[in-house]
């Protein structure tokens, strides 16, 4: 004997009739700390916080550290005019 049930129903209808719990509550809120954090990466990766990383001196001591690290080679000490 063969016996075919068919169930027509959604799958929150089919979950509910299990006894399952309910888990889109928390599916939205990982979603939403997922959104949060790209959004956060994305704001990471503008040019002016890429320069900040990559450069995290002022433009003025970029200059002194040049001067310094060409006056070791023999050139004009820094301070010094030609």
């Amino acid at each position: 004997m063969k016996i075919t049930i068919e169930i027509d129903c959604t799958p929150d209808e089919a979950r509910r009739f299990a006894g399952l719990p309910d888990v889109v509550p928390m599916q939205q809120a990982i979603i939403e700390k997922l959104q949060q954090r790209m959004e956060n990466a994305i704001d990471a990766t503008t040019p002016e916080a890429l320069l900040k990383a990559w450069m995290p001196m002022a433009p003025d001591q970029m200059q002194q550290a040049f001067a310094k690290l060409f006056s070791s080679f023999g050139g004009l000490r820094p301070g010094e005019t030609g």
